[in-house]
């Protein structure tokens, strides 16, 4: 912020245009403010199909091109030996011009009667897809151009899907360059009814279809005597037809932390609201840290008295009832309807990167204004975008579309697309350059924020009059947890059992944690959504820390499936927490299968089955390795039993 008097909105990068002098009107004019909307409308298409052109004579037919810009682009036409060019509008590198392709995003201010956009002209060539996913992440509303000529193409299809992937629901279609097919009805019914099908194939559809002549502006700006038989809207027309933010003011409350500035003794929490509304005396939840607050002010400037209500579309800034640390990255909602905490989630993405996507890679992950190091955990399924066939596969090659889980180390506030399409859309980004994008599914995983939430209040410690030492003296070992952590099948209770009936032969006081003996009790209120499995384990790790606290070798049998879960139960028993890891992979746990449950989940009768249809994040560093594929159940046991007996007897009295 640069001063007292500058506004937050021109603080929002996302809303400036890269080259101001490009276009005719700003959207901040004084005549209009508070008055009209601001669409953000992306152009996309294969690359000659004219979409540089069709800007160009938007802006020409409706007044907004600076003065004695149409001289200029007469005089640069002609020295090229052809009809005046209107992609040379926004073609403001001379390579471009040399090569006749846009390589980059150009965002234009435009102007309708009606309201202001900014258009963003996406590049339609191959090489620049990720340029176009930058552009298209943060449209409201598309154009998609095909070439009368021509047809849709291979790459008109990629950009339907990817704008399908990124969340942009609105999209009208133009057919462009009807000249060269003499403005044939035939010809745009043939090319209509195949980009339409696409589109709804992949669970979109076109809100219109345009005939038109970027060249000679027919149905640009005003009906086309040329096309007698097509009564529909034109571009102008569909334009203003777009909501810029559909339903978003009543969806519930995403303000994305951008940054926070201070301003004598005010602490000014600033952002672009995407959805929702915001007001003074609002209760607002911070997510990732779980923090709440009152709101005390929405600031404005240079007006003396703030507004009480913002809402979506709409930088503000923002100051509490309490001086709450908050950075970059974090989301205010309301609290009754936040967004899901995660470490792990599901996206269906595109992929623009040179090399390969493969499990175990590692990429910046930025979601609104958040970026944490995300890991490949796996690659479900792999999408022809010519097709839409599903393959499998253990790598994702450049511009191919899949299916993947994704973990993070950090705790991430987010949302599933299918609910909030404006917060559930992410790009991934590998050596400063954008690889991927695509949007979050939460389906079958679990909201940890319920897991993470102190509820408790006036809770006083009582230390024990016994200490651990004195347990341990009594008991000849010491306590702890031993957590068994494996896929389904992989052996942890028949070796918890063996493992218990063991070491009370030999004299130690041991007890089983596992699913039947804790469902049947304490856990008998849960059932088995993602949420519930994921307090199943949070009340697992708590009472095996009593146990341990006790002085008792507490053995836990469960799953467990998500690194998360098992660090806060490691939290809950601190130096006493021992992570085994039963080790043996998928095709071995399914060949012994004992209660039939792979054959189940293979036949999608289990949904979100651990290692099939839902991840397994193996231990990182566990503190032992038990290999149940290769080793026999006896071999198994006693490697446990000598680890246990270093790590928990008590050395005997000069021994």
């Amino acid at each position: 912020m640069t001063s007292d008097t500058t506004p937050i909105a021109a603080q929002d990068q996302s809303a400036l245009p890269e080259d101001a002098t490009q276009s005719g009107a700003h959207p901040d004019d004084a005549e209009h403010a508070g008055e009209r909307s601001l669409h953000r409308i992306v152009i996309v298409g294969h690359v000659d199909h004219g979409k540089s052109s069709l800007i160009g004579r938007l802006l020409h037919d409706t007044g907004s091109l600076p003065p004695g810009k149409v001289e200029e682009l007469e005089k640069i036409s002609a020295r090229r030996g052809m009809e005046i060019e209107w992609s040379f509008v926004l073609d403001a590198f001379q390579a471009e011009r040399d090569q006749a392709v846009t390589i980059d995003t150009t965002q234009i201010w435009f102007k309708t009667g009606l309201r202001d956009y900014v258009i963003i002209d996406a590049p339609g060539h191959r090489e620049f897809l990720k340029n176009m996913v930058s552009g298209a992440a943060s449209a409201d509303a598309a154009i998609m151009v095909v070439d009368a000529e021509e047809g849709v193409r291979e790459q008109s299809r990629r950009h339907a899907y990817l704008l399908h992937l990124l969340g942009v629901r609105q999209v009208a279609v133009v057919i462009n360059k009807m000249d060269l097919v003499d403005f044939s009805q035939t010809r745009f019914d043939e090319v209509s009814k195949e980009i339409t099908e696409y589109l709804r194939s992949i669970g979109a559809a076109p809100m219109m279809v345009v005939p038109i002549s970027a060249r000679g502006g027919d149905n640009i700006a005003s009906r086309s005597a040329r096309t007698p038989w097509y009564d529909g809207p034109t571009v102008i027309s569909a334009l203003d037809g777009f909501h810029g933010h559909p339903g978003v003011g009543a969806q519930p409350l995403r303000l994305p932390v951008q940054d926070v500035y201070k301003f004598d003794a005010r602490r000014i929490i600033a952002g672009r609201i995407e959805s929702g509304t915001v007001s003074v005396g609002d209760t607002v939840l911070f997510s990732p840290s779980n923090k709440t607050a009152r709101v005390r002010s929405i600031e404005a400037w240079p007006a003396d008295h703030g507004p009480e209500t913002a809402a979506a579309g709409e930088s503000v800034g923002i100051t509490l009832d309490e001086q709450l640390f908050v950075e970059r990255g974090e989301i205010v909602s309301h609290a009754e309807k936040p967004p899901k905490l995660s470490t792990v989630f599901h996206a269906r993405l595109f992929w623009l990167g040179h090399k390969a996507l493969k499990v175990g890679s590692r990429y910046k992950l930025k979601l609104l204004t958040q970026e944490a190091e995300v890991t490949v955990r796996s690659i479900e399924r792999i999408v022809d975008t010519q097709t839409l066939e599903n393959a499998s596969g253990d790598a994702v090659e450049r511009n191919a579309v899949a299916e993947v889980t994704l973990f993070s180390r950090q705790v991430l506030g987010l949302d599933d697309y299918g609910d909030l399409p404006k917060t559930g859309r992410f790009v991934l980004i590998e050596d400063y350059d954008t690889v991927g994008g695509g949007v979050i599914s939460m389906e079958g995983l679990p909201d940890q924020r319920q897991a993470i939430t102190v509820k408790s209040t006036n809770v006083i410690s009582v230390e024990h009059q016994l200490t651990a030492d004195s347990r341990a003296a009594r008991n000849g070992h010491r306590g702890g947890v031993l957590w068994f952590t494996g896929l389904s099948g992989a052996g942890k209770s028949t070796l918890a059992m063996e493992v218990e009936q063991r070491l009370f032969a030999k004299g130690y006081q041991v007890y089983v944690l596992d699913g039947d003996n804790v469902r049947r009790g304490l856990n008998a209120n849960l059932g088995f959504s993602p949420e519930d499995r994921t307090e199943n384990i949070r009340r697992v790790g708590e009472a095996a820390s009593l146990f341990a606290d006790s002085g008792i070798i507490c053995i836990t049998a469960f799953i467990s499936p998500y690194r998360v879960d098992r660090d806060r139960a490691r939290a809950s028993a601190p130096g006493r927490f021992h992570e085994i890891y039963i080790k043996a992979d998928v095709e071995t746990c399914e060949r012994r299968d004992p209660k039939g449950l792979y054959k189940k989940a293979r036949a999608g009768e289990i949904p979100q089955f651990t290692g099939v249809s839902a991840p397994y994040e193996p231990p990182v560093a566990p503190d032992l390795v038990v290999d149940t594929a290769g080793e026999s159940v006896g071999e198994c046991v006693e490697q446990i039993i000598r680890y246990i007996e270093e790590s928990f007897t008590l050395e005997k009295p000069g021994g």
